[in-house]
C-alpha cells in the first residue's frame, strides 16, 4: 500500500502490485483462449513499467511514429500500430517498427501497399461494424459520421490482397456483453471476409481488470469465435484495463479562499493535469471524500491556473481542510497521465517564425526523446 507521505506533490505515483494484479488477470485470459491481448498505448504508455507488462503481454499498439517508437525502443516486442491517418513523410519509419499495421481507409492502403508489402509488415484494415452502446459522442468510434474505420457499403472486396487482418473498434470501458453485440454486428457485416485473414483485432475498451467485468463470458464469447474461424488469430488491446485503478495522484491544498462557498487551491489543474475531466466530462475520485452535503465540511477543489474554469469539483470531508493537506486524486494512470503529455504520440507543431525578410526561420522542432522523457 502506497505511503503517500513519502510521495512529492505533486505526483503521479502508480503501484507495482496493482499493476501485476492487472496483468495476472489479462494473462488468465490469454492462457484460456490463446487471443493475444497488446497494451494500447494511447490509454497507457508509462515506459518505466514496460519491463513488467512484457511479462505478461506479447506486445503493444501504437497509433503514431512516436508511440512506435517507444513500443520498439522500451518494450521490444510486437509492435502493432494504427493511426487514423498516415503521412508520407513517416510511413517508411513507421513501417520499420511494426509487425502489424493497420490502415483506416481502403485510399491509405493503396497509398501505401507497395512500400508496406516490400517491408513485409502484416497489413490490415480497419472497419466500422456501425454498431455501438458508448453513450458519450465524444468516445464514440461508430457513431454517426465518424471517421474511424470503413464501413459496409464503403467495403470494397477488389482491394483485398495482400491484407491479412481486419480490425474493428467500438467499445469504451464497457462490459463482455458489449462487445458481443458489436461482434455480431462486425460479422454481419464482415463474417464472409474473415476465413481469409490471418488476424482479427477487437480493438480496445474491454474493461476485464474492473471488478464486475464478466471475465467467463469474455472467454465464452472469445472460444465461440474461434471455433467459428479456426486459425484466426484474435488481437484485444486495451489500455485502461492496464493502468485501471493502478495509481493516483497526490496533490496539496496550497491555500482556501471563501467566496460564498469554501474553495480549496491545489498545486494541480484539471485543465493542465486532468483533461479528460473536462473532455468526458466527469468527476474523479478523491479519497476520504464524499459527494456535496455527504460529510459536513464542504468544498470547491480549484486548480492553481489562471483559468476561470480550471475547478475540479465540489466535494465534502469529515474534517476541515488546512494547507498543507494531502488531496489523492483516485484512478489517474491510465489516460488521464497519457493526456498531460503528447496523447497518441502525435506529432507537436512546430514553432518558427516569419521575419521582416520575407524567411522562415524554424525556432523549435519537437523529438521524440522529448516525448518520451514526459512519460518517464
Amino acid at each position: 500500500m502506497i505511503d503517500y507521505s513519502k510521495v512529492p506533490s505533486p505526483c503521479y505515483v502508480l503501484e507495482e502490485a496493482r499493476l501485476r494484479k492487472n496483468l495476472e488477470r489479462l494473462q488468465y485470459v490469454q492462457n484460456e483462449t490463446g487471443v493475444k491481448i497488446i497494451c494500447a498505448l494511447k490509454g497507457f504508455s508509462m515506459w518505466s513499467t514496460f519491463p513488467i507488462i512484457a511479462e505478461y503481454l506479447p506486445g503493444a499498439t501504437a497509433s503514431s511514429l512516436n508511440e512506435a517508437l517507444l513500443a520498439r525502443k522500451e518494450m521490444n516486442k510486437e509492435v502493432h500500430v494504427y493511426a487514423p491517418v498516415y503521412g508520407s513523410h513517416e510511413i517508411n519509419a513507421i513501417l520499420d517498427l511494426a509487425d502489424h499495421i493497420t490502415f483506416n481507409s481502403f485510399s491509405q492502403w493503396m497509398r501505401f501497399k507497395e512500400e508496406t508489402l516490400a517491408k513485409g509488415v502484416s497489413a490490415g484494415l480497419r472497419v466500422n461494424p456501425e454498431s455501438s452502446s458508448v453513450e458519450v459522442d465524444l468516445y464514440n468510434p461508430c457513431g454517426r459520421y465518424s471517421r474511424l474505420g470503413i464501413t459496409q457499403k464503403e467495403f470494397r472486396a477488389e482491394f483485398l490482397e495482400g491484407i491479412e487482418g481486419l480490425h474493428f473498434h467500438a467499445l469504451c470501458e464497457q462490459n463482455s456483453d458489449a462487445l458481443e453485440s458489436v461482434l455480431h454486428s462486425f460479422e454481419k457485416r464482415f463474417g464472409k471476409y474473415i476465413p481469409q485473414m490471418k488476424w482479427i483485432n477487437f480493438g480496445g475498451g474491454h474493461h476485464i481488470t474492473r471488478v464486475d467485468y464478466n471475465i467467463a463470458h469474455l472467454i465464452e464469447i472469445l472460444k465461440k469465435f474461434q471455433a467459428r474461424y479456426p486459425g484466426v488469430q484474435v488481437i484485444l488491446e486495451p489500455g485502461e484495463a492496464v493502468g485501471w485503478q493502478t495509481g493516483e495522484l497526490v496533490a496539496t491544498v496550497e491555500d482556501i479562499v471563501h467566496n460564498e462557498i469554501d474553495i480549496a487551491i491545489l498545486n494541480i489543474s484539471v485543465s493542465a493535469h486532468m483533461p479528460d475531466c473536462l473532455e468526458m466530462p466527469y468527476r474523479p475520485g478523491v479519497q476520504q471524500s464524499g459527494m456535496p452535503g455527504e460529510k459536513e465540511f464542504n468544498y470547491r477543489l480549484g486548480g492553481d491556473t489562471c483559468l476561470a474554469g480550471d475547478v475540479i469539483g465540489d466535494y465534502s470531508f469529515d474534517k476541515p481542510l488546512k494547507v498543507g493537506d494531502r488531496i489523492i486524486f483516485e484512478d489517474m494512470i491510465h489516460y488521464t497521465m497519457v493526456k498531460t503529455t503528447f496523447f497518441n504520440g502525435v506529432e507537436h507543431p512546430s514553432i518558427g517564425i516569419w521575419n521582416r525578410e520575407n524567411q522562415f526561420k524554424l525556432v523549435h522542432k519537437f523529438t521524440y526523446e522529448q516525448y518520451r522523457d514526459k512519460l518517464s
